[in-house]
């Protein structure tokens, strides 16, 4: 179960994405615009965020760049009812993990965010490793030292 932030300013889209995400085992997180959304990502734990493209006061790529300064493993997939192949450039530019536009295939878009938050658990992996591989490679001198100073108290 992921927790999905949801961006979007027309109610009807929030409740219907609200929805298939419940439906689909994530936890919705619904906003309307992009400063309160900015602020409900800095207090909770945000997995992937789906947001419109066009947006009141903060845009969608104005939007993303700002979270992936919060928080640069966030994944973000923009949508819009306007396809511009600057924006969707743009948009990848900022870190945007994908861009679909509106109306929104389910079954492509359920595609997507399964395809985000496994990228999103890859990189938690992959941290998780270099952090273990870092703890042996330091630990490999002390364990070396202690066996020479015991090797040494034994045979005195």
């Amino acid at each position: 179960m992921a927790n999905i932030m949801v961006v979007d300013d027309e109610n009807d889209i929030l409740e219907l994405m609200a929805e298939t995400l419940t439906l689909w085992g994530h936890k919705p997180v619904t906003v309307l615009e992009g400063e309160e959304a900015l602020d409900k990502f800095q207090e909770a734990t945000i997995d992937l965020v789906l947001t419109d493209l066009r947006l009141p006061k903060i845009d969608g790529v104005a939007l993303l760049d700002k979270m992936k300064k919060l928080d640069s493993s966030v994944e973000v997939i923009l949508f819009t009812g306007y396809p511009e192949v600057t924006s969707a450039i743009d948009a990848m530019k900022n870190g945007a993990y994908d861009y679909l536009v509106k109306p929104v295939d389910l079954n492509e878009l359920k595609l997507k965010i399964e395809r985000a938050l496994e990228k999103k658990n890859t990189g938690k992996s992959l941290k998780t490793l270099k952090g273990l591989n870092w703890a042996i490679i330091i630990s490999i001198p002390i364990w070396l030292m202690l066996g020479i100073l015991l090797a040494y108290l034994i045979g005195r």
